[in-house]
């Protein structure tokens, strides 16, 4: 695929560089900041971008608003965000039109290369990538306790690696569950959630994200 990265820390940049060539992505751009990774997006047409949260001058939010401005104009780019702790609003914004080529990722992520390779390609392919602990805490925080004590223990794990962004068949094989019953326990947690009428993959996980975050 390609990619354009925006990451302020020398050294990380450099070995996301070089992690994907040695992977067999090109890499058109790494700068160093929002406003060079907006230029470059627009100089070139990457596949995905993947991009720190805090960036110079302020390392506030410039890295997550370049992120969702490419996504305004460009809904067809992946945007991947690195942060270095979990962000509950940031995470927010990001999802807020669409959970289609968008990933949410903690940067202790990236030194997981298989999981970070995964979460791009899922990226890539139109899915969405949020991380664990991400949606961990999302369920943790909820306000909506309610309807999250109607689940099993089953039907949580399965909702988990739901919102993490894995298709039906990745949950089966990360929870040693057969596809139908991956397909019985969705259909158990939409109901339950109220979420029963949502159809598409994508769309079924930002209802989900939406629903925890309200």
């Amino acid at each position: 695929m390609r990619v354009i990265l925006a990451e302020d820390s020398t050294l990380l940049r450099e070995g996301l560089v070089r992690l994907l060539a040695e992977e067999g992505h090109e890499v058109f751009a790494a700068v160093g900041d929002a406003d060079a990774l907006l230029r470059e997006v627009a100089a070139h047409e990457p596949d995905v971008v993947v991009t720190d949260i805090r960036m110079p001058p302020d390392h506030t939010d410039e890295g997550l608003r370049a992120a969702v401005r490419i996504r305004e104009l460009r809904p067809e780019i992946g945007v991947v965000v690195l942060s270095q702790y979990v962000e509950r609003n940031y995470a927010a914004q990001l999802l807020t039109s669409s959970a289609e080529r968008v990933g949410y990722l903690l940067k202790d992520r990236v030194a997981q290369v298989e999981e970070f390779l995964d979460a791009l390609e899922r990226v890539h392919a139109g899915g969405a990538a949020i991380d664990p602990e991400v949606v961990r805490q999302l369920l943790i925080r909820t306000t909506h306790a309610d309807p999250l004590t109607r689940l099993t223990p089953r039907e949580r794990t399965v909702l988990e690696a739901l919102a993490e962004g894995h298709t039906n068949a990745a949950i089966g094989q990360k929870l040693h569950i057969s596809l139908s019953a991956v397909e019985k326990n969705l259909a158990a947690i939409f109901d339950k959630l109220g979420l029963s009428q949502t159809t598409g993959y994508s769309r079924r996980v930002l209802a989900v994200l939406r629903y925890l975050e309200s």
